[in-house]
């Protein structure tokens, strides 16, 4: 699943592939704005850790990933 996340001040957002859940990675969301946890935190397909502080998130936006065309042909 893409993982899209926006970090007050900051002009980029952190994009990632990662396969957890969706309803996991809404409760580690929930988790970090209720106050619970402190840091939202998210692994992506690799096994790599993204590490955001639960003030600063500005958003996150959850998806299937696109499938890329690639080579030549009609649309």
């Amino acid at each position: 699943m893409e993982i899209k996340i926006g970090v007050q001040h900051t002009p980029r957002e952190i994009t990632l592939e990662s396969n957890q859940s969706t309803t996991e990675v809404e409760k580690l969301v929930a988790d970090a704005l209720s106050g619970e946890s402190r840091l939202l935190s998210l692994t992506d397909e690799r096994g790599r850790k993204v590490l955001v502080p639960a003030e600063r998130l500005a958003y996150v936006e959850l998806g299937e990933p696109t499938v890329r065309k690639v080579g030549f042909g009609a649309l």
